[in-house]
């Protein structure tokens, strides 16, 4: 080997300090172990063998969900994989001399897909993504700003009147972040303020909680609530209105949404109490929009009756929300009607949280299928003593539990994928008498929207965190105070509100 062959020290420390694959997958190979550790230890007395199977896919996926190991929708599709071999090669549970079946395997794998929960979610997505063709989105926020005034206060009440209208007619979210985000940014550059100052931080971080904020206020608002929605009707055999979740939620996150501006304006309180030239900003982005076009007028007045069906579904007719809002995805696409054609829409939809959906969907449905969640719910109720515990008592436990793990999940899709389940088997297993399941699932549903305190926690929190107008700790110490309200208000209303409806 001549000299030049030999290679260099430089090149030499360089590829020692190439991350192997094991460290830079770990996330996976962690899920991989806990997977064969859970199939290769022995059934647990009262455990069927499919049932420890679904607990061994289990708990891969809260680790690949956690570590972020996997993209979502590829974490969905090796999830239904497992899903489908595992309980394929099982004994069935209620005959143990014959196995499931692939084909049966792969039926229950794929069973979230047929869930009209799942149908609303996909619909609303599309809603979502015609508001942000049309710009009608971005008409909405700058009319309601521009009518706040140029003190820096008045501001930040706009951000959040913003995010609460959005809420309304934005079904997405993520969505609504895209939406708001951007032009809160538009407004603190154009008002000449530091991408860095307390004000800039100030401004994004409240637009990014309100937005959490009125994911619990909104049936439709957020994808987690119906997965919420998609188990209470296959395990309890209940829907959930729009205008009952309304009335249920809205109260808790108008309230909440106050205490998001006292916090805000004393932890975070602005270098000046007025911005010149604020308004003049605004109304200049909204002369760029240009008058209302045809397609926003069209699409504004579809969502308004959107609303009202919403708003009344129950009371005057009996459409449920997931058939209106698909008509009215129908009637966007329609040539002369319509407000946008495929081509548009295609690229601009989250195709894998639509996957993420169908395949958490499903890994509930096993769970309970094969007593897997039952088990995992008396393990529960015996580890927290929850047996005999007043209502109360088991909201508190619970929504603490609920605020603590959505600390390691960026998704709350995710996580109310993976605990509703348990949560509503737990709730069957107390026996405090003349317990709601189906009241007190929803009220804990509320809670799985708590991911006030890491900017990972949520989509619209990377979103807000990406524009470089806050650091993360500031969103830390204001998000804790804004949870620590968040759980001492579930408890209030627990105590009063939700309890006088009759849910806790």
């Amino acid at each position: 080997m001549t000299i030049t062959d030999q290679p260099s020290p430089v090149a030499s420390v360089q590829a020692s300090k190439q991350p192997t694959w094991i460290r830079s997958n770990w996330g996976l190979v962690l899920g991989a172990a806990v997977l064969l550790a859970i199939l290769f230890s022995p059934t647990p007395a009262g455990l069927s063998v499919a049932g420890h199977r679904m607990l061994a896919v289990f708990g891969f996926a809260v680790i690949v969900w956690v570590t972020e190991a996997l993209d979502y929708a590829v974490s969905a599709i090796v999830i239904a994989a497992l899903m489908a071999m595992l309980l394929g090669i099982s004994p069935n549970v209620t005959n143990p001399n014959v196995s499931i079946g692939t084909v049966q395997g792969l039926t229950t794998a794929m069973s979230g897909f047929g869930n009209t929960a799942l149908t609303l979610v996909a619909a609303a997505l599309f809603l979502a993504v015609a508001m942000t063709v049309t710009r009608l989105d971005r008409r909405i926020a700058l009319i309601i700003l521009s009518r706040v005034g140029t003190r820096t206060n008045r501001i930040v009440m706009g951000a959040i009147v913003v995010s609460t209208v959005l809420a309304l007619l934005v079904p997405s979210a993520t969505a609504r972040a895209a939406a708001v985000i951007p032009i809160i940014m538009g407004i603190i550059v154009a008002f000449g303020v530091d991408k860095k100052s307390r004000f800039a931080g100030l401004l994004m971080i409240t637009t990014v909680q309100a937005v959490s904020i009125w994911n619990v206020g909104i049936k439709t608002a957020a994808a987690q609530n119906m997965v919420a929605v998609g188990f209470l009707q296959k395990m309890l055999g209940h829907d959930i209105t729009w205008l009952s979740w309304l009335i249920a939620a809205a109260p808790f996150s108008f309230l909440l949404s106050v205490g998001l501006y006292f916090i805000m304006m004393t932890m975070m309180p602005p270098e000046a109490k007025e911005i010149p030239g604020g308004k003049v900003t605004v109304e200049k982005a909204l002369t760029e929009l240009g008058p209302m076009t045809g397609k926003e007028a069209r699409l504004l007045a579809l969502s308004l009756i959107l609303l009202c069906f919403w708003a009344t579904e129950g009371v005057l007719h009996s459409f449920d929300s997931s058939t209106t809002t698909t008509i009215a995805v129908a009637l966007l696409f329609l040539p002369g009607i319509g407000v946008m054609d495929w081509k548009t829409a295609n690229p601009l939809i989250p195709w894998g949280t639509i996957v993420l959906f169908g395949i958490g969907i499903s890994l509930g449905t096993a769970l309970l299928q094969t007593q897997a969640a039952q088990w995992l719910a008396n393990l529960i109720v015996a580890w927290f003593g929850l047996n005999q515990l007043p209502s109360l008592t088991i909201l508190a436990v619970m929504a603490a539990f609920l605020v603590v793990v959505h600390l390691g999940f960026a998704s709350a899709t995710a996580l109310a994928s993976s605990l509703i389940p348990i949560v509503i088997a737990v709730l069957q297993k107390v026996q405090t008498p003349g317990i709601n399941v189906l009241g007190m699932t929803l009220v804990l549903q509320f809670v799985v929207s708590f991911g006030f305190i890491l900017p990972v926690n949520s989509p619209q929190g990377m979103v807000g965190y990406g524009t470089g107008a806050f650091a993360a700790r500031d969103f830390i110490r204001t998000g804790v105070a804004i949870t620590v309200l968040a759980y001492l208000l579930t408890l209030v209303f627990g105590a009063t509100y939700w309890r006088w409806l009759g849910y806790v």
